[in-house]
C-alpha cells in the first residue's frame, strides 16, 4: 500500500484547512541520533554529504522515526562555498574554518560564480533521491544568508562579537555591498538548482544577523535580503527566515516578501504578532527544554501551540537547533504531542 503524500506544512503556510499543526525540527537530522553517531566513526559530515545514497539515509532518517511533516536537506549553509573558490573546511569541536578570508576588493573580485549541475551534482542527486523513492513529506532545502555566509568568509571562522566583518562593513561599503551581492546571486542559482531537483520549501539561515543593530540591517542588509527573497520566489516554492537573538528585527523582516518567519524561543508568537507580524511563524521551542522532564516539556509545548493556532498559521520547531544530548524519543513523543494535541482543537 502506497503511504498517502502528507502536504501539511504546505496547507498550513497556504492558509488552508489542516488536521494539525506540521512540525519539523531544525537539526532534526544527525548528531542526537545514534544510527548517525555511527556513520561518523566513518566518515565526514563532508563526505557524508557527497555520497547521495548516504546523504538521502541521513535526511529521511528522522522522518520515519519522529513523523515529521517536512524533511530537512543534510547539508552545511558551506557547501556551496567552495564552489566559488572558498577555502572552507568543517573542523570537529570548532565548526567551518576558511583560510583565505575575504580582506579587501579584490578578494571579492577573485570569487567565481556557482554551476550547481557541475559544482554540487551530489546535493542534485540526493534531493533527487528523497523525493522519488524514499519520502512522503515535502523537502526543505536551505541556503545561508549573505551576512551570516560573510562572517564566517571575513572572520576565517565562527566569532563571538563578529568584529572583522563589523569593520570591513563599516569601513568599505563598496568591498561590503559587492560581496553581500555576489552572496545573494550565489543563493539563488543555489536554490534554484535544488527547486528544480526536487525540493518543495526553502529556509534561508541568518543565523547570527541578530548581532547588527535595526538600522544598520536595514542599510547594509535588507537590500541584499530583497534581492535573495524575490529570487527564490521566482522558483514558486515558499520561503522560511531564520536567524538567532534577531527579535529586533522582526518588523524588517515582516516587510521581505518571506512566507514564514521563523521565531527563536526569546520572542513568544504573540509578541511577535504585538509587532504587527501576520505571516506564517515558525518556532519556538526552546531547544535546551528537552532535557527537562517530560512534564515540564509538555507545560511549555501547550502555550506555544495555542497561541499558534490563535494566531491561524503556524509551523512547530524549536527556537534553535536539536542539541546531541536529545534522546531521540523525546524528539518523538514532542512530535507525537504536537499532532495529537491541535489535532484534537482543529477537528
Amino acid at each position: 500500500m502506497v503511504t498517502p503524500f502528507n502536504d501539511t506544512i504546505l496547507k498550513a503556510i497556504k492558509g488552508e484547512q489542516i488536521k494539525h499543526t506540521p512540525v519539523w525540527f531544525m537539526r532534526q537530522a544527525g548528531r542526537s541520533q545514534p544510527e548517525y553517531r555511527k556513520l561518523k566513526e566513518k566518515y565526514s559530515l563532508f563526505e557524508i554529504t557527497h555520497r547521495p545514497e548516504l546523504c538521502a539515509y541521513v535526511t529521511a532518517l528522522p522522518v520515519e522515526q519522529y513523523d515529521t511533516d517536512a524533511a530537512v536537506l543534510y547539508k552545511d549553509i558551506m557547501t556551496p562555498l567552495k564552489a566559488i573558490g572558498v577555502d572552507v573546511d568543517i573542523k570537529s569541536g570548532i565548526g567551518p574554518v576558511i583560510s583565505n578570508p575575504i580582506r579587501q576588493m579584490s578578494d571579492v573580485e577573485q570569487l567565481g560564480q556557482i554551476d550547481p549541475k557541475r559544482d554540487v551534482p551530489f546535493v542534485l542527486e540526493t534531493i533527487q533521491l528523497l523525493t522519488s523513492e524514499k519520502l512522503n513529506v515535502p523537502l526543505i532545502g536551505f541556503t545561508g544568508a549573505p551576512f551570516t555566509l560573510a562572517s564566517y568568509m571575513i572572520e576565517g571562522g565562527p566569532s563571538k562579537n563578529y568584529n572583522k566583518t563589523k569593520a570591513l562593513m563599516y569601513s568599505d561599503e563598496a568591498t561590503w555591498f559587492k560581496l553581500m551581492d555576489t552572496l545573494s546571486e550565489m543563493s539563488i542559482t543555489y536554490v534554484g538548482a535544488q527547486v528544480e531537483a526536487g525540493a518543495q520549501l526553502i529556509q534561508v539561515f541568518d543565523s547570527w544577523v541578530g548581532a547588527l543593530n535595526q538600522s544598520d540591517y536595514d542599510y547594509y542588509i535588507k537590500p541584499c535580503m530583497e534581492k535573495l527573497v524575490r529570487g527564490i520566489k521566482s522558483f514558486n516554492v515558499p520561503v522560511i527566515l531564520f536567524g538567532v537573538g534577531a527579535s529586533h528585527l522582526i518588523s524588517s523582516w515582516h516587510q521581505l516578501s518571506i512566507d514564514v518567519l521563523g521565531l527563536d524561543w526569546r520572542t513568544s508568537i504573540k509578541q511577535a504578532e504585538s509587532l504587527g507580524v501576520t505571516k506564517t511563524v515558525q518556532g519556538n521551542l526552546d531547544p535546551s527544554i528537552l532535557l527537562a522532564p517530560w512534564p515540564v516539556i509538555e507545560e511549555r509545548l501547550k502555550p506555544i501551540l495555542d497561541q499558534g493556532i490563535a494566531h491561524g498559521s503556524h509551523i512547530f520547531n524549536l527556537g534553535h537547533g536539536v542539541f546531541p544530548e536529545v534522546k531521540p524519543e523525546i524528539l518523538q513523543r514532542v512530535s507525537k504531542f504536537v499532532h495529537d494535541y491541535t489535532g484534537e482543537i482543529l477537528k
